[in-house]
């Protein structure tokens, strides 16, 4: 269970590498666009949460790099690596009408109209044709369930924290 400190973060990345001899990481964003993740401040590294502010950035091709205020060394940034990034939940506007944060979709159970309850959203998985939400039962089992509005998710509802879907079981056997 996460603690309500832990439940105000949200992740919006990792640190996965260094660049250059001058303290640089290498970063992947779960934003969209990537670069936003720049956008978000401060940063909060580690199971400590300890803030960095972003000095500078810059893409490299695909890749994102950053170089954080009072990391100036690659012996400072190797112990950054494997790090998520996060961010205060008060660092994001309200989704607007039928739009959520995948971070809130997370824990939320999933049921069909019949009410078979098939278990809770782990993560969700961007595919590039729809999301697909990743659920896993009481074994741990790992379900996938395209996230498409309408024709598969018929309601998400925060208060229950429950998403109702059109998907029949036997397609999950």
């Amino acid at each position: 269970m996460k603690s309500a400190e832990s439940a105000e973060r949200v992740q919006i990345g990792r640190v996965i590498g260094l660049w250059g001899v001058q303290g640089w990481l290498r970063v992947y964003s779960d934003t969209q666009p990537a670069d936003a993740i720049f956008s978000y401040q401060p940063w909060l590294l580690g199971s400590d949460a300890r803030s960095f502010e972003v000095a500078d950035w810059r893409r490299q091709g695909p890749r994102l790099m950053v170089c954080l205020r009072g990391v100036d060394d690659p012996d400072q940034a190797a112990k950054l690596i494997d790090h998520p990034i996060s961010v205060s939940r008060a660092c994001f506007s309200e989704p607007g009408d039928g739009s959520y944060y995948w971070a809130d979709l997370i824990g939320l159970e999933v049921a069909n109209l019949q009410g078979h309850r098939y278990g809770v959203v782990e993560r969700l998985i961007e595919t590039g044709a729809n999301d697909v939400l990743d659920v896993r039962d009481e074994g741990g089992v790992s379900i996938l369930i395209p996230f498409v509005s309408g024709a598969i998710v018929q309601g998400v509802d925060f208060a229950a924290r429950t998403i109702t879907i059109d998907w029949p079981v036997e397609w999950t056997q």
